[in-house]
């Protein structure tokens, strides 16, 4: 390693490159540079995006970002010699090799499929081993050992081990393979429509690694990813899903874009319990108990599934991860538009359903013209002196329900709709009192979790066709809701501070509208609170995807008038 990092070191570089490499790991991308978007672009394989105000962007390495680079098969050397090629300053000795120890971590330990012993732990480094055999949490899950580089690893262990030896700090590249599942004919309609470039490369990279995730836009196209590899593949497939009404859009795509028909695919929710060569099952419907069992669960062993999909992935619930660290021999793809998990759970991701595969930038789509262009505005408004006190005297869990319910915001949002009347506007928040109110101050229906499946259905299909242009949607409009026209979406209230949630709720409303308008995402936001800090967390995702938050004040909106 040392030979070629100082050969590295003495070659030519850029003297004015975009990027600045700092000792901390952090890089600072100067985005007016002439050469920022094809160094950004080189750099998004190793390195994680924190902020990207208008004029220098903020990436991070971190050993996750590394590993995800080297299982999707870039070295040391290919990294080195990007950021090399791209910095303006020499790049300090000791952060090169950390980051070529780190990215070398990744692979010396490896599972595979030994011809006579079955699963294997491999070593390419025999102190490494040893190192691994002596801690508690891995003596349970091996076996006897076959030489000074191997030692047994009973199957039903191959996720448990992965995770544990990421957090040991020596990521498992996993090379067992995978049973082929039960083959299931499927093939995808030619009928006027194609994959998107970069929804084949998706599959494509996916496809070749095997197991992984996708990340996408929301409006971008993740279900057609899916549907595409399980065409490609040809097996039977589990989906796990958000709720009923992504299981409904799944089911549509998949008739729409596939060869199957109604027969070959099931729905396994609350109402329906069927299970067909292509299953579509509700996380929800999972992760309930009977008796203080996860009875549901045994689903994944109902069928020899050939691919399990993980919708959304970032929200896999606890349950669903512990289960899938035992079906680690079937193919899984999971699909998300953010791999950002609050609680930083993202190494499970990596080590159970795989590292991250592909990744399109929000704002290249956005360029092309695959996301709608979107607008970002927060409108700050004043609690009135009798809240701000009850504020004050508020417990610590009640502050951020009183600053998010304030009656400031209920005028604010009737005049953000009036400024939209020819536009389809959706008004989402947390608080079922704050959403009734809502509903009857725009004479719009509500749609909460106890609204049942098929009025949920009714109400967002009078939204897509144009009856319907306002709607009040709770938490439960997150995920997976397929309303092309919508353009306007105003955000009330929310969950705290998830950065998930804020990129989910712009995602509502990217999708390309007919006449190419740009979308509006609002937020009505409590200045001097804990409403306005949990804003400024969750606006770090997009903010980081390149978008910029305009501040409007309250009143310079309602002086504004109808129509802008």
């Amino acid at each position: 390693m040392r030979v070629w990092l100082l050969a590295m070191l003495e070659n030519g570089r850029v003297t004015d490159g975009p990027l600045i490499v700092q000792s901390d790991k952090t890089l600072l991308l100067e985005t007016a540079h002439p050469l920022s978007g094809e160094c950004r672009r080189a750099i998004a394989a190793f390195a994680e995006l924190e902020r990207a105000p208008e004029h220098i962007h903020t990436y991070r390495l971190s050993p996750l970002g590394l590993w995800n680079a080297r299982a999707a098969g870039h070295d040391a050397e290919s990294v080195i010699d990007t950021l090399l090629r791209y910095s303006r300053f020499p790049i300090g000795h000791a952060l090169l090799v950390d980051i070529a120890e780190t990215m070398g971590r990744y692979g010396r330990m490896q599972l595979l499929s030994h011809p006579a012993h079955g699963l294997v732990l491999h070593a390419t480094d025999k102190a490494v081993l040893e190192e691994v055999l002596r801690a508690p949490k891995i003596k349970p899950m091996v076996g006897a050992r076959i030489d000074l580089e191997t030692v047994l690893v009973h199957p039903s262990e191959r996720g448990n081990i992965k995770q544990q030896l990421i957090r040991l700090g020596w990521p498992a590249e996993d090379l067992a393979g995978y049973v082929d599942g039960e083959s299931h004919p499927v093939g995808l309609r030619e009928d006027g429509w194609n994959l998107r470039s970069y929804q084949s490369e998706a599959v494509e990279t996916f496809l070749h690694g095997g197991s992984g995730v996708v990340v996408l836009p929301c409006g971008a196209g993740k279900t057609i990813v899916g549907a595409a590899a399980v065409a490609q593949l040809q097996v039977t497939s589990l989906i796990l899903v958000t709720n009923t009404v992504s299981a409904h859009q799944w089911r549509q795509e998949l008739l729409t874009r596939t060869t199957l028909t109604e027969e070959e695919i099931g729905e396994y929710s609350g109402t329906r319990k069927e299970i067909r060569p292509i299953t579509i099952a509700t996380y929800q419907v999972l992760t309930t108990k009977r008796k203080g069992v996860y009875a549901h669960l045994e689903l994944f062993d109902a069928r020899d599934w050939g691919l399990v999909v993980y919708d959304e992935v970032h929200l896999l619930p606890a349950p669903v991860f512990r289960y899938t660290a035992g079906i680690q021999a079937r193919r899984r793809l999971g699909l998300t538009a953010t791999l950002v998990r609050e609680d930083g759970l993202e190494d499970e991701v990596f080590s159970l359903i795989g590292p991250k595969r592909y990744d399109a930038p929000w704002k290249d789509l956005e360029k092309q013209g695959w996301i709608a262009p979107a607008q970002c505005i927060e409108v700050r408004v004043t609690m009135p002196e009798p809240e701000r006190f009850a504020y004050a005297t508020a417990e610590q869990d009640e502050k951020y329900r009183t600053a998010s319910c304030t009656a400031a915001k209920l005028p604010v949002i009737r005049a953000l709709a009036q400024q939209h009347t020819d536009e389809r506007v959706l008004v989402i928040g947390q608080y079922l009192d704050q959403l009734a109110e809502l509903g009857e101050l725009l004479a719009a229906p509500v749609v909460t979790g106890a609204t049942s499946v098929k009025e949920r259905e009714r109400l967002f299909q009078e939204f897509r066709e144009g009856t319907l242009t306002r709607l009040v949607v709770s938490k439960v409009a997150n995920f997976s809701l397929d309303l092309p026209e919508a353009s306007v979406a105003i955000q009330v209230s929310g969950t705290f501070g998830s950065r998930q949630e804020e990129a989910q709720r712009l995602g509502r409303i990217l999708r390309p509208k007919s006449d190419k308008r740009t979308a509006r995402f609002y937020s009505v936001v409590t200045r001097d609170s804990v409403d306005q800090d949990f804003a400024a967390h969750r606006q770090r995702f997009l903010t980081e995807q390149g978008y910029s938050y305009e501040i409007r004040d309250a009143e310079d909106v309602l002086a504004a008038g109808p129509e802008q």
